[in-house]
């Protein structure tokens, strides 16, 4: 029977199986032993019942970067799948929410219709401070020539609705562009809705309407 001398800790934790090893080497010669054999490690070894029939197979032992190597396929793998598992899961819960197209329709003009409240809000603001600015413009036509000889408080007044004109002018812009991205988002949303509900329609039993 081959040596064992040379086989490390590690194939020997690795292989704990009992059994008659054989195994052909490298160089051709047919190896057997009671433990695993170390001119094999790099190949498959069979493990034999006392009646000569296979009981199992050992693969071959693997290198530090083959083992890395394996684990870094492995993660992928595993990663793969769970990204699978938690797309499925995002998909019924979409189907959920949205099992039609009139269901989504009416999700996207409430989300519109609230974002379009706050805007008009901040318009009707501008169109108060715009007044504002018109009357305290008409006062201070009585200081064009010098501005500088405005009162403090009427100076402070005008300074203050130029400020609020800005803010709420940059509001406005966000909401523009956050009705922008609800658009956007439903738009994108309703792609993948329309490819699950022919997919659910096509189904062996399916009788739910999309429309």
């Amino acid at each position: 029977m081959a040596g064992v001398s040379g086989m490390s800790s590690i194939q020997a934790q690795q292989t704990q199986v009992q059994g008659i090893f054989t195994c052909v080497d490298a160089r051709g010669r047919k190896l057997t032993s009671d433990r695993p054999i170390p001119e094999c490690t790099d190949r498959e070894q069979k493990v034999l019942n006392p009646s000569g029939t296979v009981r199992t197979k050992v693969g071959p032992t693997l290198t530090v970067q083959e083992r890395a190597e394996q684990e870094a396929r492995d993660k992928a793998e595993l990663e793969d799948r769970t990204r699978l598992i938690e797309e499925k899961r995002r998909e019924r819960a979409l189907l959920i929410r949205y099992p039609n197209k009139i269901v989504h329709d009416k999700e996207r003009a409430e989300a519109l219709v609230q974002i379009g409240v706050v805007r008009q809000a901040a318009v009707n603001r501008v169109e108060e401070l715009l007044r504002q600015r018109s009357a305290l413009n008409d006062e201070m036509e009585f200081y064009k020539k010098d501005p500088s000889k405005a009162p403090p408080a009427l100076r402070r007044q005008v300074d203050e609705v130029n400020q609020s004109l800005a803010v709420q002018g940059r509001f406005i812009a966000d909401q523009d562009g956050e009705l922008r991205r609800v658009n956007s988002r439903f738009d994108e949303e309703l792609v993948r809705l329309q490819q699950l509900w022919a997919k659910h329609s096509a189904a062996p039993g399916a009788t739910g309407k999309t429309r």
